[in-house]
């Protein structure tokens, strides 16, 4: 497209603004407008990764990322082949925001603040001559003779391409279904489990470094870190499994059971060490010591105890019982859950956009010509982990080249 084109972006978050970036790049010619309902831009990238900005995910192989997608899994495949981690490293540095990998694989700004993010694209912005729009709400769109018609609290804009890139927001989704799209309803997304149990009540802090998470009566699993809470349960395991069973904790009004394997391994396996424990050591008291250095002492009584093993039992008077007990609560223990809890600012849903109206091979709407969409107003969601962003980032690229043709 040579002349020079209105195109209106609806979100001034991380989508809207790489997709506007990318697209003044590769056309300078094009006339961009980001319009932000909001007095400020880019508030998610400020508070992401506690101010720090979780900027993407160490994991370099598109069929592997796609695994960390409940939704968008499938869709993002190709995507990714085009615009893949490595490349957003890559795009970072060539703006002098250098990228650096921590422990968990979250990737960071080296400068360890979202601010970093924040300049790099007002920079870009300014440079490029994108206009910026706050206060800015969208109250209507509609074609007219093969344009877009915008309104808004401010004022009427008439555009060739309309970008909705404004996030998971009610009032933008049924700006979408007044444009003939279908909304999948949003339900809540990675939330840690509230657990009232005494096995592990005013255990706050306490974790393990590798636990399976089951809910009870389907195939749903994860494992990962495990974090006793106030509420419950929490940490990565946990947020994985609400996040691939959203729908169906959404079903079940957040009653729910799951079944806890502490160690992630076998009941069997587990069973073998305490059966050599007691062969071993048959005068040492069962309370005192747990044998698995991943089980505090704390968490480890509480076990015991929950066997129906007494605090002063030594591990020659365990009958087989006992031992199968304990074997049962480090790796299938029951736990009745009731209810959620939001994990931190990242709120995040599972619904949006149907997938199936959308091609995503430019990332634009398979029911009208130039309308597209970018980021999480699309029924796409991932794990926690900087996922979230690697979406926006793909979509933004891949958007971009498509207005910009």
């Amino acid at each position: 497209m040579g002349e020079r084109g209105l195109v209106i972006i609806i979100g001034g978050g991380a989508a809207g603004y790489f997709t506007a970036i990318n697209a003044k790049e590769n056309n300078p010619e094009l006339d961009i407008t980001i319009l932000e309902k909001g007095k400020d831009v880019l508030q998610k990238v400020k508070i992401s990764g506690g101010g720090r900005c979780n900027v993407t995910h160490a994991c370099f192989i598109p069929k592997d990322l796609t695994e960390f997608y409940p939704r968008g899994k499938k869709e993002l495949l190709g995507p990714f082949h085009q615009f893949m981690t490595g490349d957003t490293f890559e795009w970072f540095e060539n703006r002098g925001v250098p990228l650096k990998i921590e422990e968990d694989n979250r990737v960071f700004p080296e400068a360890n603040t979202s601010q970093a993010i924040i300049d790099c694209f007002q920079n870009a912005v300014d440079k490029l001559n994108i206009k910026v729009l706050t206060n800015c709400g969208v109250n209507s769109v509609y074609q007219q003779e093969e344009k877009w018609v915008i309104n808004t609290k401010r004022e009427t804009f008439v555009a060739d391409k309309v970008v909705v890139a404004a996030g998971s927001s009610k009032k933008v989704w049924e700006l979408c279904k007044t444009l003939d799209h279908t909304i999948i309803e949003p339900v809540p997304s990675l939330f840690t489990f509230n657990i009232n149990d005494k096995r592990i009540t005013d255990l706050l802090g306490i974790s393990v470094p590798n636990a399976t998470v089951q809910l009870v009566n389907t195939k749903l699993e994860a494992s990962g870190p495990l974090l006793i809470t106030h509420w419950g349960l929490s940490g990565p395991a946990v947020l994985k499994l609400s996040a691939f069973g959203a729908r169906i904790l959404a079903e079940k009004k957040y009653q729910y059971n799951v079944e806890v394997n502490w160690l992630s391994r076998p009941t069997d396996k587990v069973l073998n060490v305490l059966l050599n424990l007691k062969k071993k050591e048959p005068r040492k008291t069962v309370v005192l010591k747990s044998p698995f250095t991943e089980i505090s002492k704390r968490l480890w009584e509480r076990f015991v105890l929950f066997s129906e093993i007494k605090a002063t039992q030594n591990w020659a008077d365990l009958n087989n019982h006992q031992l199968q007990n304990l074997a049962n609560q480090l790796t299938k223990g029951v736990y009745n859950a009731n209810g959620r809890t939001t994990f931190k600012d990242e709120f995040v849903t599972a619904g949006g956009v149907d997938l199936k109206e959308i091609n995503f091979k430019r990332f634009e709407s398979k029911i009208h010509k130039n309308l597209f969409f970018v980021g999480e107003v699309l029924n796409i969601d991932a794990v926690t982990g900087g996922f979230n962003f690697q979406n926006a980032w793909t979509g933004g690229y891949i958007c971009a080249k498509a207005i910009s043709e």
